[in-house]
């Protein structure tokens, strides 16, 4: 595949790296577009790739364009490239709260795929969410979540709930950050160095991921496992369930969930 980004910034670098890591395509068939001079040099230096300002010298020969760019900036940049864009070239845009409709203005030929990625993406354990515009086949799904699966895993979902996977999925690293340095701190206070306590707490939440995503049980399951008649772990869940831990997350995905949609408008 001929792949191609508008827009050079962290997403776009993180799927660069994954994308040659897991060899999905050659140096020289990745292609980036940035404004930036110095950001170009970087990314070119950093990977082997052509990063160039400007998209011209590459775009009517790919097989994937990312959308990679601010949402305030994406209106410019669509307009500056769709008529350049082949009709089989598969659009894909990573901007938040783009709908794919918006999109297909300006690509109506296209297959158009709108995804929500998130920041760990840039550490190979991201989350995306990806669903299909209207001219979209299941192939060309296919072709994407292989590409996104190099940095994580990736899922097909309709797009009425792509605000709900923004909510959670999306903004969930900084709910996972809060709860890290939450932890750290009562590490500290129970007697730990800060160091220690932020790796105990950090593995601790990347021990119990990886333990639902690979064993494929429910976490109150695994909780109850892990929870033994008047142990530690039940002292501490209690604590947890008068101070609302769990209202407090769910209220949180909601109030993402709620601004996801308001910025759709």
């Amino acid at each position: 595949m001929k792949i191609g980004f508008i827009g050079g910034g962290a997403m776009a670098e993180a799927l660069t790296g994954g994308i040659i890591k897991h060899k999905i395509a050659v140096l020289s068939d990745i292609y980036i577009s940035d404004h930036k001079k110095d950001r170009c040099t970087y990314l070119s230096d950093t990977y082997g790739v052509t990063a160039t300002v400007g998209s011209e010298s590459f775009i009517r020969k790919l097989d994937v364009l990312f959308l990679a760019v601010k949402p305030q900036s994406v209106q410019k940049a669509m307009k500056e490239v769709y008529t350049q864009v082949n009709k089989k070239t598969i659009v894909v845009s990573i901007v938040a709260g783009l709908l794919t409709k918006n999109i297909e203005e300006y690509f109506s030929i296209q297959p158009v795929i709108r995804v929500m990625p998130n920041t760990p993406v840039s550490v190979g354990e991201g989350m995306s969410a990806l669903a299909l515009g209207k001219n979209a086949s299941e192939k060309d799904g296919g072709k994407i979540q292989t590409i996104l699966s190099a940095v994580g895993k990736a899922l097909v979902v309709k797009e009425a709930a792509m605000d709900a996977v923004t909510g959670l999925s999306g903004s969930g690293p900084g709910y996972a950050f809060v709860i890290i340095d939450a932890l750290s701190d009562a590490g500290v206070q129970a007697g730990l160095p800060r160091k220690t306590s932020i790796t105990l707490a950090a593995q601790t939440l990347l021990g119990a991921a990886k333990m639902v995503l690979e064993t494929g049980k429910h976490p109150a399951e695994l909780r109850d496992q892990v929870t033994s008649p008047a142990g530690t772990t039940i002292a501490g869940v209690r604590v947890m369930e008068q101070r609302a831990v769990r209202a407090a997350l769910i209220d949180a995905v909601q109030a993402a969930t709620d601004k996801s949609k308001e910025m759709g408008k």
